[in-house]
């Protein structure tokens, strides 16, 4: 037989085991519980976006005169905390010159314009073609800030124009690839054909 007081102790004891128990399971779910700033950032940026065009084929003129063309598989644009327009599946820029032929291209595997602040980077096998030049330049990233009409690179180069290969660690240029510069050229090659 269990003594009164053993009784109360046990008693006390179960009803501390059962707070104890209680007590963990909050704090676990309040652990579970936790935001990393990392995991909101992340779900605000799986946010449905405001606008999404696919196959879009765009073109741009004034006064009549066409301008440039653009061809992506998908766009899709955020407005908020500022806008921004994702060209996840690749984007090709094809510009035009006063008489309506080809002066340059852009293709790239990915792009993000920032149109508040008119840049617009390029990722993943960017290719730029100049027709007036000949020129075709490769590299994994380009900035067009078009407002001071400027393209550049800070990532590494090669430029083929017809057997001459160059290499360099960056690049410089107006926006129709007229005044190409290559940065820390680290060599040329020419070729026969």
């Amino acid at each position: 037989m269990i003594s009164k007081r053993a009784n109360e102790t046990w008693g006390r004891g179960a009803a501390n085991g059962h707070l104890f128990l209680l007590f963990s399971i909050v704090a676990l779910a309040l652990a579970a519980c936790t935001n990393d700033m990392k995991d909101i950032s992340q779900f605000e940026r799986q946010a449905p976006p405001d606008q999404e065009i696919r196959d879009a084929h765009i073109r741009r003129s004034e006064g009549g005169r066409l301008q440039l063309t653009l061809d992506a598989p998908r766009i899709v644009q955020y407005r908020k905390p500022d806008t921004r327009t994702f060209y996840p599946d690749g984007v090709e820029l094809h510009f035009f010159d006063k008489d309506h032929h080809e002066q340059t291209s852009i293709r790239a595997d990915k792009a993000t314009s920032f149109d508040d602040k008119n840049i617009l980077t390029a990722k993943d096998n960017v290719v730029i073609i100049n027709y007036t030049d000949g020129d075709t330049v490769y590299l994994e990233e380009i900035v067009w800030k078009s407002d001071e009409d400027i393209i550049y690179s800070n990532h590494p180069v090669r430029a083929v124009n017809g057997n001459r290969v160059t290499y360099g660690d960056g690049f410089t240029s107006d926006a129709n690839m007229t005044n190409l510069r290559i940065t820390r050229q680290r060599g040329i090659i020419e070729f026969e054909e």
